[in-house]
């Protein structure tokens, strides 16, 4: 796969988590800032590391089986391999201004 081919793999990707919703907060994961990484390999395997708002997130597993399986059917993609993270910890900072003003931060 050359250069081009995964950058408009990654994107597709981005653009099916930004129709990915925190189920607590009307905003996208990817503009909540909760996705850290977004990597395919040779194999066309998406490597994504996300994180939650909060570690006790009661709707995590339902949100981790939302993007394993949207992102697993993006076109380009064999599979999704998901890595939860904390490190580091999520806060406001990592919202996108997009997201700022959608939670009346700006």
């Amino acid at each position: 796969m050359d250069a081009t081919e995964k950058l408009e793999i990654e994107t597709r990707i981005g653009t099916v988590l930004r129709g990915i919703y925190d189920p607590e907060i009307p905003v996208n994961i990817y503009d909540l800032g909760l996705i850290y990484e977004i990597n395919v390999d040779d194999d066309n395997i998406a490597h994504i590391t996300m994180t939650l708002t909060a570690p006790n997130c009661p709707m995590a597993e339902e949100l981790f089986e939302e993007v394993k399986y949207k992102v697993g059917g993006t076109r380009g993609v064999k599979e999704c391999d998901l890595k939860l993270t904390f490190s580091p910890p999520w806060d406001r900072s990592m919202l996108t201004d997009e997201a700022k003003l959608e939670l009346g931060f700006l």
